[in-house]
């Protein structure tokens, strides 16, 4: 392997141990034991299991033994035992890359039950995501993003290039209204379905995620921020699909570099230029 492998080099690299980590959160979720709750302004954030911290463990050793000279950032740092070994976990110069995992995306899904939660993990440049990938094990799928070249899908056990190209097209008139943003309901209520996720989720009857916008559950997404280990690696891989990724003001992104805490503002993720300005107007009005 090169010094400097191509984010395709490491996405395929890496596949394995993705594959591995998938097949383990399948096998583990009826039985999965609840950590106590993280630090977090919801439920969603405080979510933690032993998937989380075995995941991320898994990824760093695998990191560790391929590309020890990467810059590695998980979403549970400050519990691992590798993190003393990683280069660094922030940015760094330009074409340094900075590999970024979210264990389990969708934990409080994956603690009660349900079947898309995903494993994501990303390469990041200064600017911009180079690559993603996110695994969708209970649904043995997965789909993965590279930069200006498009988005693929396939089984779990397919390889990088045995997958499928994904477009995002004529999906059903529904939204999600990530934390915080249900006051944009009522206005987007005149023409579209809308999950509000701090209103409409349940333990028991499940409801789509951010990933739903990859899968053709929904239109359109509005979340408060973009972290940079899951909504803002989902929205590239949604851009790379043909959606319309912006700020809430209908702004292009920001570089990554310019962006505080490992996350950009709030998104807006649409799969139409209709759609979209249905979204920035809900924002407007409300």
């Amino acid at each position: 392997m090169s010094s400097t492998p191509t984010p395709r080099q490491i996405l395929a690299t890496l596949l394995p141990s993705l594959r591995l980590a998938a097949a383990y959160a399948r096998q583990i979720q009826p039985q999965i034991t609840r950590r106590p709750a993280k630090a977090a302004d919801s439920v969603f954030g405080a979510a933690l299991s032993d998937a989380d911290l075995s995941i991320q463990t898994l990824v760093e050793v695998a990191i560790l033994a391929h590309f020890p000279h990467l810059r590695f950032y998980g979403e549970e740092y400050e519990q691992s035992y590798n993190t003393k070994y990683l280069r660094a976990i922030a940015l760094g110069p330009a074409d340094e890359y900075l590999i970024a995992l979210d264990p389990i995306d969708g934990t409080q899904f994956y603690l009660d039950g349900h079947n898309n939660y995903q494993i994501i993990l990303s390469v990041l440049n200064t600017d911009d995501y180079e690559a993603a990938i996110a695994l969708t094990p209970a649904q043995n799928t997965y789909y993965y993003a590279l930069r200006h070249q498009g988005c693929w899908y396939g089984p779990l056990r397919a390889e990088l290039d045995d997958c499928q190209p994904l477009r995002i097209q004529n999906p059903p008139p529904t939204i999600l209204l990530g934390l915080g943003m249900g006051k944009y309901a009522p206005v987007l209520r005149k023409d579209y379905t809308v999950i509000d996720i701090a209103t409409d989720y349940s333990p028991t009857h499940p409801v789509p995620n951010v990933n739903g916008i990859l899968n053709g559950d929904l239109a359109g997404v509005i979340i408060r921020n973009g972290n940079f280990i899951d909504g803002a690696a989902l929205a590239f891989m949604a851009q790379e699909a043909g959606a319309i990724v912006t700020t809430h003001e209908g702004l292009p992104l920001p570089p990554l570099a310019d962006c505080p805490a490992y996350r950009r503002p709030g998104l807006i993720i649409a799969a139409s230029p209709t759609v979209h300005r249905d979204l920035c107007q809900a924002i407007a009005l409300s």
